[in-house]
C-alpha cells in the first residue's frame, strides 16, 4: 500500500496568499517536506503529529542534494503516508518540480500538483504595478540567474531579454544581475531601463527598491545581500504612484 505526495505551492511566503486547497492538504498530511521559503507561519496549518522535515536548498549554504529529497518523497510514501512537498511561490516555476515528480512515477506513486502564488506575481502586486500593459509591454519572460554552480548560464539567450517591450522577472538573480546586465547592455538595452528589486516579499522584512537597470548593477555589485530576491525590468517595472521604495 502507497500514500499519496501532493507538491503544494505555497506562495511568497504569506501565509494569507496560500490556496483553501493548500490549506487542507497540509492539515491532513502525515509528513511535510518544505523549503526554506515555506518555513515559519505557513507550517502552522500542518497538523499535530505530522512530521516536519525541512528540505530547503539556499545558494552559497550547506543543503541537502536533490536525490535526497526524492528518495524521502519516496520512502514516506511507500509507508502510506499522505506527504505534502511544499515549495515557495509555485511549484513549477524553477523548483525542480520535474526531478521529483520522476522519481514518483518510477516507484508508481500517485500524486498531484497544487498551484500557488508566484513570487513574480507577488512582487508586482506589493510594488503596485502590472505584469503586462496593452501595446508596451505585451510578453512576460522568467529567468533564472544561475546555473548549477551558481553563476550565470553561460547559454542564456540574451537577445530575448534584451527586448525593451518585455517585463522580465530574473529569479535567483542577487549574485549574477551585474554580469547579466552588462551583458544586457552589449545587446543593447537602454541603461535606463526601469528595474525593480524586490525582497523578502510577503513577509514582515518585505523592500522594494526601484531605479534603473544600471544603477540596480551597480547597487547589487557591492552588497552581499541574503535576503529572498525577485528582480524586474522593462517598461512596467516603474510606477507612477509616487511611492519612494528606496
Amino acid at each position: 500500500m502507497t500514500g499519496f505526495v501532493s507538491f503544494v505551492g505555497s506562495g511568497p511566503g504569506d501565509p494569507d496568499l496560500l490556496t483553501l486547497k493548500a490549506v487542507k492538504r497540509l492539515k491532513a498530511a502525515d509528513a511535510v517536506l518544505f523549503d526554506d521559503l515555506s518555513a515559519g507561519p505557513i507550517l502552522a496549518y500542518a497538523r499535530s503529529g505530522a512530521d516536519l522535515v525541512g528540505v530547503g536548498k539556499r545558494a552559497g549554504r550547506v543543503s541537502p542534494k536533490q536525490t535526497h529529497v526524492s528518495r524521502l518523497l519516496v520512502d514516506y510514501a511507500a509507508t502510506g503516508a499522505r506527504v505534502v512537498r511544499l515549495k515557495s511561490g509555485d511549484a513549477g516555476i524553477f523548483g525542480r518540480l520535474e526531478e521529483e515528480l520522476v522519481a514518483l512515477r518510477t516507484a508508481g506513486i500517485e500524486h498531484e500538483i497544487v498551484p500557488g502564488v508566484p513570487s513574480a506575481c507577488a512582487a508586482a502586486a506589493a510594488a503596485g504595478i502590472p505584469l503586462t500593459r496593452r501595446l508596451t509591454a505585451r510578453r512576460v519572460q522568467f529567468v533564472t540567474g544561475h546555473d548549477a554552480s551558481g553563476a550565470l548560464p553561460r547559454d542564456i539567450d540574451l537577445g530575448p531579454l534584451a527586448d525593451p517591450g518585455a517585463t522580465t522577472v530574473v529569479f535567483m538573480g542577487r549574485r549574477t544581475f551585474p554580469a547579466l546586465a552588462e551583458a544586457l547592455l552589449d545587446a543593447g538595452l537602454a541603461p535606463e531601463t526601469p528595474a525593480l528589486l524586490a525582497e523578502a516579499v510577503g513577509r514582515p522584512e518585505q523592500s522594494l527598491y526601484r531605479g534603473t537597470v544600471a544603477e540596480l548593477a551597480a547597487r547589487l555589485a557591492g552588497e552581499q545581500g541574503t535576503a529572498p530576491a525577485l528582480i524586474l525590468y522593462g517598461p512596467l517595472a516603474e510606477t507612477d504612484s509616487g511611492d519612494d521604495f528606496a
